[in-house]
């Protein structure tokens, strides 16, 4: 193990964990482009990862800034568009992981990024769904990534923009999505929260090495519960930092995530 490592890092690394071989993945940009791509260059070589764009398996030489990033393009093996992604793969029940993150995300993995405070009358309005709200509505198992704070963690959302676990088991079935889909980690800068089989709440899994148990309970607004197994996040290998360091990101863009506070 290395530790000589930033934050940004170790989240991409428990994202990437969370990814199994072969498992098909729509990512963005950002912590889910970086995971996704960690994954496949070491423990998941078969994952197929898809942009909401239309690329597939592309193999970019530095971070995209965006899903339509011309970088992702070159040695793609297709460049397609949203019918194919959003339809044919998602709506037909084949994307297995969807990466996620909003300003508001609740205990049940609700994610709202519509607007903060009353609807009509609110403090202020957010950009909307884009694809999040299929993405989180139909892939077999979302990560969400978020800042361990009472701002962007909540008991209760102000509005869903996409959804969890909703309000609690079977709530999800009860609106018609498929069976056996929702929320599977929220990765913080502090913790990996994972969700309980039976409430559906999120609980806390593992803590990052600077963290106590005590400071991340105080910085979350519910009555976190805390897993019997609960130990420290395991650190980035030495692999791991290799694939981020000299394949994915030479040019270190992800230390931008330490100036925006995931650190």
């Amino acid at each position: 193990m290395i530790k000589e490592y930033i934050k940004p890092e170790l989240m991409a690394c428990c994202g990437a964990r969370e990814i199994k071989n072969g498992d098909v993945v729509i990512v963005g940009t950002g912590f889910p482009t970086m995971s996704a791509n960690i994954a496949k260059h070491t423990h998941a070589p078969e994952a197929m990862l898809m942009q909401e764009s239309g690329v597939i398996d592309a193999d970019p030489k530095r971070p995209a800034l965006s899903v339509g990033d011309p970088c992702l393009n070159p040695g793609a093996a297709m460049i397609g568009g949203l019918v194919e992604i959003m339809g044919m793969t998602l709506q037909a029940g084949r994307v297995d992981v969807g990466f996620l993150s909003g300003s508001q995300v609740d205990k049940y993995g609700n994610i709202n990024t519509t607007v903060i405070g009353d609807y009509h009358s609110p403090k202020s309005r957010l950009p909307g769904s884009g694809g999040a709200n299929p993405i989180g509505s139909l892939a077999k198992r979302t990560l969400i990534i978020a800042l361990h704070d009472k701002r962007r963690l909540a008991e209760r959302v102000d509005f869903i923009t996409t959804p969890g676990y909703i309000d609690g088991p079977g709530t999800r079935e009860k609106c018609g999505l498929p069976p056996n889909t929702g929320p599977a980690v929220i990765i913080t800068n502090k913790a990996v929260l994972g969700f309980d089989p039976e409430t559906k709440e999120a609980y806390l899994q593992t803590y990052h090495p600077d963290c106590s148990i005590e400071e991340i309970k105080a910085n979350t607004p519910w009555d976190l519960k805390v897993s019997r197994q609960v130990c420290p996040t395991a650190p980035p290998t030495a692999e791991e930092l290799r694939v981020i360091r000299e394949v994915l990101d030479p040019f270190r863009m992800i230390a931008i995530y330490e100036k925006r506070g995931y650190i």
